[in-house]
């Protein structure tokens, strides 16, 4: 039955806090973490939508409509939306991922009010002046002008779409001169209209607050907009769960670039977030590629000298992941680079990790999982990702646990999976293509 009223419940608090979730009537879900030791607030409204969610066309438009969200609203000009919470000594941002969109400010608890009116005045009621759209459009594509210049960036760019193919995950989340050129006003406000809805927004909120404040003040900033608590809705279901990612046949793609350094990405799929296999994962990610101990740095950086930047990483989305390695290394070296770490991964998949390396790996693990969590910045995306991209909000002491129980044999049958599965190739440096054929 769809909620007729808000929905209340608490959930167990951990490292100081008390989480609690309330659903309004129209679907929007609204997460607090109350921690009266601290003396900020950071409030952030997340939208379940990026860039794998727009049609071909449209490449780019959840990241051009982030920008333009700042641009004025009916109560704000764009100066008073930063300059109202420059004020106050806070901060105001947003940024766009594949597969969210999130708003948010960062305040002294004593302005949280003015931080909740600004930021959902912004998301709820921006103006899109065609005028503006213009604006913004020089300023994504000088963002896209920019990225290219940034070799380092651009090779991971280069492998999802490599990897990927035709698939949304492979997209740039800032698109490309051929989307961002022509889209127009109509196409973004369409899109605007058509995603913002309060069962796809979730608006999170942790520091030194009350969660019955939060509400009333999250009420009032949406009361005379289409966000407002008219009618009944469920929240937006999971997006994408259950289904699957066709990937292309493994490819190596090659930007020729008169670069100092060679940059190589190789990587192929993984699991997906909802995947309880990724704490496994996580673990061999770290024992394999993930600091100064590792396995790849100590083989390629400490022992032979090879590159200054080289780590593993590991992407999760809903239905897939990527786990890959990255490298910087002279343009000379770049194809002894690439036999090492293949070499590397070879081993580890034939022979697994030792029961030293497991325990490292959990304690890195556990370790960055509450480092993380040491400002109300990062407790405030944990609300929100847990809610809009998970479903659920795990307990500090929960995620830890999961960690623990990880097995020997579960990394090691993760690691057989993933570093033998078929890799793509991108490099950025001055090379032909042919050279990695």
């Amino acid at each position: 039955m769809k909620p007729a009223r808000a929905i209340t419940k608490t959930v167990a608090g951990d490292l100081g806090g008390v989480v609690r979730r309330t659903v309004l009537p129209n679907g929007m879900r609204i997460l607090t973490e109350a921690i009266p030791a601290m003396r900020s607030v950071s409030f952030g409204v997340w939208v379940g939508v990026g860039s794998r969610d727009e049609a071909p066309q449209l490449g780019g438009a959840s990241h051009f409509l982030e920008h333009l969200l700042f641009k004025g609203t009916h109560k704000r000009s764009a100066l008073d939306i930063s300059a109202e919470i420059e004020a106050v000594g806070g901060e105001t941002n947003a940024y766009t991922a594949k597969e969210y969109t999130c708003y948010y400010a960062r305040v002294l608890d004593t302005d949280l009010p003015l931080a909740i009116d600004v930021v959902c005045d912004a998301v709820a009621d921006s103006l899109l002046l065609e005028a503006d759209v213009e604006t913004e459009r020089g300023v994504i594509l000088e963002e896209i002008a920019m990225h290219a210049d940034e070799p380092a960036d651009e090779v991971h760019d280069l492998h999802a779409a490599a990897m990927f193919g035709e698939h949304p995950l492979g997209r740039i989340i800032s698109g490309t001169p051929l989307t961002i050129e022509p889209m127009t006003r109509k196409q973004i406000n369409g899109f605007y209209r058509r995603r913002y809805t309060p069962p796809n927004i979730v608006v999170a909120a942790a520091g030194n607050l009350e969660h019955g404040t939060v509400i009333k003040l999250v009420r009032q900033a949406f009361s005379a907009s289409p966000f407002a608590d008219f009618g009944a809705a469920d929240p937006a279901p999971l997006r994408h769960v259950g289904a699957s990612v066709r990937l292309p046949t493994p490819k190596t793609v090659v930007r020729g670039d008169q670069t100092e350094q060679a940059h190589l990405v190789l990587g192929g799929a993984a699991v997906g977030r909802h995947d309880q296999r990724r704490f496994a994962l996580g673990v061999l990610n770290n024992v394999f590629g993930g600091g100064m101990s590792s396995r790849l740095f100590q083989e390629i950086r400490e022992q032979r000298g090879l590159a200054y930047s080289v780590y593993s990483f590991v992407s999760h989305y809903a239905e897939i992941g990527n786990f890959g390695i990255y490298a910087g290394c002279a343009p000379g070296r770049a194809e002894e680079v690439l036999s090492l770490a293949r070499e590397s991964m070879e081993t580890v998949a034939r022979t697994g990790i030792t029961e030293d390396e497991l325990r490292r790996g959990k304690g890195m693990l556990k370790g960055s999982l509450v480092l993380a969590l040491e400002d109300t910045g990062s407790r405030m995306s944990r609300l929100g990702k847990g809610e809009l991209l998970h479903g659920e909000l795990l307990t500090i002491d929960e995620l830890l646990r999961k960690v623990e129980d990880v097995t020997l044999d579960e990394v090691n049958s993760m690691a057989h999976e993933v570093m033998r599965a078929p890799m793509s190739l991108a490099v950025v440096g001055p090379f032909e293509e042919a050279t990695f054929v």
